[in-house]
This record gives structure tokens, sequence and C-alpha cells, in this order.
């Protein structure tokens, strides 16, 4: 499900978010299914209860799970929950790229592995 990086400086909350926003956008987390309660998920990824809470406090916030008193969290099932992935991606690729800038990337080899990114996909 979602595979954390302890060692990474992204904190473990944001992993957590960026991971589920994944299975979503993969079409692993179908909307209106059921995310695992803050307890399950906690043990399962081994981290504090209060994580997972947040992660879903933030995943509630940005319209892609929605909450139901007693009965758990849920993938949304409207646009803005599909919009709010859409603009996750945008944002982590911005990131990617910005990173890239500063170690020393110029336009022209963005763009080729852009490019590259892009043949990769169609031929699958």
């Amino acid at each position: 499900m979602i595979q954390l990086d302890y060692k990474s400086s992204v904190p473990i909350c944001d992993q957590i978010v960026n991971g589920i926003i994944r299975l979503k956008a993969l079409g692993i987390l179908k909307n209106g299914s059921q995310l695992p309660s803050v307890r399950q998920l906690a043990m399962q990824l081994s981290v504090n209860p209060n994580t997972i809470q947040k992660a879903y406090g933030i995943l509630e916030t940005n319209g892609i799970v929605c909450s139901v008193k007693g009965k758990g969290s849920f993938v949304s099932d409207d646009t803005a929950a599909e919009q709010a992935v859409l603009d996750r991606a945008k944002a982590n690729f911005l990131e990617a790229v910005a990173k890239a800038r500063e170690l020393g990337l110029t336009t022209d080899q963005l763009t080729e592995l852009v490019q590259q990114s892009k043949e990769g996909v169609d031929a699958k």
C-alpha cells in the first residue's frame, strides 16, 4: 500500500498524504472506498496515530477523503477530489523541476527528460 522512507527529508505525514493520493490516482483506491482506520494504518506503517490523523485531516481539507462520524474515512467521489489529485501531481512536478534547476539542469535538458518520459508512457 503506502511505502514510507524514514530517511527522506519529506515529513512522514506528507508521505502518507502523497501515498494515498498516489493510490487514488492509480485507481487502487476507488471512489467511495473506505480507508483503514487511524489505528489500523498507524500499526501497519509503525507510526504514531496522531500522524495518521493529521494526514487524514489534510486529505479531508483538500477534498480527497471525507469522514463519516462513527464509520470512518472514505475516498471522496466528487470532482473536487479528482482536481485535488491533479493539483498535487502538478505541485510535485513543479517541485521536482525546481530541484533539478537548483542542481544545474538547463531548460533544454528538462525538456528532453519530459520528452523521454512521455515516450516511455506512450510505449506502454
